[in-house]
């Protein structure tokens, strides 16, 4: 029995993070697999029962497990007294998920600008240009006055040289090429670093081909010729940057599926986010929950050799590109389904 965290979240949580868990145990039935599903206090509705969006009880459970589905938070909209560090980034933080891991693909049946692109965003997640996660106490944003505002970055070898393997190693199991992408014409010392350490982390790995672009010629050559890239790595904020695009360009961000990880820990997050205005009508695209819940089950069990778990992945992908396949979608694709409609085919073909 694998025993899975459900933060289901705000907005449009409600159902697209159903429609993983109803996916995910119609695959791991297939496979003799069994889910045990811990619902978590999160979001809005924690806020009400708990006066906090990520209370106490929420973080001792996740300390005792490995693997959780985080639904989307609308923390824009809570309440003044909430409005410090998002839901999200607090769970980053204590569980130190430096590890953003953004694929982006076109998929048979779904109308893609750029339907050669197949490319992972490797996305270095505790630092970086985010006032959020850069210090060690507070914002790395502040106001001297009240017409300056001021923001600090922050880069740090060991913070690279780790994101830089998740990226290599990700890279031998795709088509072993990296992309190292910095801005370091402009920013010298900050993604200078950056580029460097990664540099010294590709020279271990002769058998990955290595090239680098700055951010925004790698914008405009994702637009171009998406077909040419495997693995990107880079930083925070660029990553961010680079992976709704690349999102887009494969058909929507309901699509685009995202994990965040330690060496130990996954936490399975849709790119996109709650949707409030749409919220309850039936029209959210779970797609992105869906493959964001196979990755985050396929990482787990790669690394620890649970091949059943790999499988079980494997059988929910296969499962949302057949049903992609054969033009069954919600709306932002074109479609015609509600969320409940496409989950049960998806379902149906598992």
């Amino acid at each position: 029995m694998t025993r899975v965290g459900v933060l289901t979240g705000d907005g449009i949580g409600a159902e697209i993070v159903p429609a993983a868990v109803a996916v995910a145990d119609a695959a791991a039935q297939a496979e003799d697999l069994a889910f045990e599903w811990v619902d978590l206090p999160f979001g809005r509705n924690a806020i009400e029962t708990h006066g906090d969006p990520v209370p106490d009880e929420t973080l001792r459970a996740l300390d005792d497990l490995d693997l959780w589905v985080l639904g989307p938070h609308d923390s824009a909209g809570y309440p003044p007294q909430h409005s410090g560090r998002t839901p999200g980034a607090v769970i980053r933080t204590r569980y130190d998920l430096f590890a953003n891991l953004r694929p982006a693909r076109a998929f048979h049946g779904v109308r893609a600008t750029a339907p050669s692109i197949d490319v992972l965003i490797v996305r270095e997640n505790s630092e970086g240009f985010y006032a959020d996660r850069n210090m060690f106490a507070g914002s790395g944003e502040f106001m001297p006055t009240p017409d300056v505002a001021l923001a600090v970055g922050m880069i740090s070898r060991p913070a690279c040289e780790r994101i830089a393997r998740v990226a290599f190693e990700a890279a031998r199991a795709r088509a072993s090429r990296v992309t190292i992408v910095h801005k370091a014409n402009v920013l010298r010392m900050t993604t200078g670093l950056f580029r460097d350490v990664c540099r010294e982390v590709a020279a271990e790995h002769p058998d990955v081909v290595v090239d680098e672009q700055h951010v925004d010629a790698m914008a405009a050559h994702l637009v171009r010729r998406p077909g040419d890239f495997d693995v990107i790595v880079t930083e925070n904020l660029f990553g961010d940057i680079l992976s709704d695009l690349a999102g887009e360009l494969a058909g929507s961000l309901g699509i685009a599926a995202s994990v965040n990880c330690s060496d130990t820990k996954v936490m399975a997050q849709a790119a996109h986010g709650a949707a409030p205005d749409i919220a309850g009508r039936g029209l959210a695209n779970p797609v992105a929950m869906i493959l964001s819940t196979a990755m985050a089950l396929r990482r787990h069990g790669t690394a620890s050799a649970d091949g059943a778990l790999v499988a079980t992945a494997g059988r929910m992908e296969a499962a949302v590109a057949d049903t992609l396949a054969e033009s069954i979608a919600t709306a932002d694709l074109g479609g015609t389904a509600t969320t409940q409609a496409f989950t049960d085919a998806v379902v149906a073909r598992i």
